[in-house]
């Protein structure tokens, strides 16, 4: 008898050593981004790591290393799918050649605004879409990070109406953006973040977008463009992420999923707010060094809502994950469109004047 009482006092003893040492074990995990040190778009991921890091009380330690320092920008999908980093942060529409309906979680022509998508993604659903998108190739996603508006085009010449843009070569990301480019007469052209200022300087391309005043002021633009036509139209808003592998994220106890959690919801609004707060400044120096501002008129503007709309219903009938997100996104535009009206001129974002119908969008 008392063998067995020091047997079982002995397993007992093992089972909490066990359990004590599963709690004190420390996660390392590496994670990649698509942006290099000089484009300040890297401050987003820089932040939620160190969140992370120190929430968890050291307990998940996250390694940031920039673009290209373990693997190229537009291979870090890939290299978090398979496993080979554990973590990755991006911006969605890049990987829309995998999947379309990446096209509207990272930001879309004419739709979410920075404040739209905050509400979409943590009421209206939106979480759940991102992961059933990423899921599909093994992996988890949190939305991390949002920009305010995209400052617009910056070129060599101005724009003021749409005829304007006719001839132009034009770097801007994004396959609708490229599509409605074709239809104003611009040719859209691919380039990296860091091969624009070359590009202009040269002469290469007549105009470019990049991101919002403060990453284009930090990326050297002022010096190679003489004129700004807005708004940015071409995204209101643009989403960035972390993307996780799923065994990674397993692999974790759920304390720490929680903190990844948290880390990223705060990370999200502490991102609009430092980049909008950087812009304040970035649009007085922008002006100090001679730049003018055009701005494209509302008829204008409704003219590309029109093509945007058409793109949006063109793509929901050949991709019926495309089409669940677009009917999502749509929806919430016209549920909040009442409220958003009778909020006018204490609100955010805008109401469209017109809209897809809705069931032009359900999936087939």
């Amino acid at each position: 008898m008392k063998r067995r009482w020091l047997v079982f006092v002995a397993a007992l003893a093992t089972v909490a050593f066990m359990a004590t040492a599963i709690q004190a074990r420390t996660y390392v995990w590496r994670m990649g981004t698509t942006w290099t040190p000089s484009i300040a778009l890297i401050d987003a991921d820089r932040h939620f790591a160190k969140l992370v890091n120190e929430l968890s009380g050291g307990k998940l330690k996250i390694r940031l290393y920039s673009a290209g320092e373990l693997v190229p920008a537009f291979e870090l999908f890939d290299a978090v799918a398979k496993g080979t980093l554990q973590a990755g942060g991006d911006w969605p529409n890049y990987w829309a050649g995998k999947n379309t309906a990446f096209d509207l979680l990272g930001s879309y022509p004419m739709g979410l605004t920075p404040i739209d998508y905050a509400v979409w993604i943590y009421q209206g659903g939106g979480l759940e879409l991102y992961n059933k998108v990423y899921g599909k190739y093994g992996m988890v996603y949190f939305p991390h990070a949002v920009t305010p508006m995209e400052s617009g085009v910056r070129g060599h010449k101005p724009i003021r109406t749409l005829a304007d843009f006719k001839g132009s070569k034009i770097r801007m990301s994004g396959r609708t953006q490229g599509k409605i480019l074709r239809d104003l007469g611009a040719a859209q052209v691919m380039l990296a973040g860091s091969e624009i200022y070359q590009a202009l300087e040269k002469g290469t391309i007549d105009a470019a977008e990049f991101c919002s005043p403060s990453i284009d002021w930090g990326m050297g633009f002022a010096e190679v463009t003489e004129y700004w036509v807005t708004p940015g139209w071409h995204q209101p808003a643009s989403v960035l992420g972390v993307m996780i592998n799923k065994k990674a994220w397993e692999q974790l106890p759920e304390d720490l999923k929680t903190v990844v959690k948290t880390a990223a919801m705060a990370n999200f609004i502490w991102s609009f707010t430092h980049f909008e707060y950087e812009n304040i400044d970035a649009v007085k120096k922008f002006l100090a060094k001679g730049t003018k501002i055009t701005r494209l008129d509302d008829k204008a503007l409704e003219r590309i809502q029109q093509l945007a709309n058409k793109y949006i219903v063109e793509e929901a009938k050949n991709n019926p994950l495309f089409a669940e997100i677009a009917y999502s996104q749509v929806k919430f535009l016209k549920d909040i469109a009442q409220w958003r009206a009778i909020s006018t001129p204490f609100t955010y974002g805008r109401n469209p004047k017109s809209l897809p119908d809705l069931n032009q969008l359900k999936a087939k």
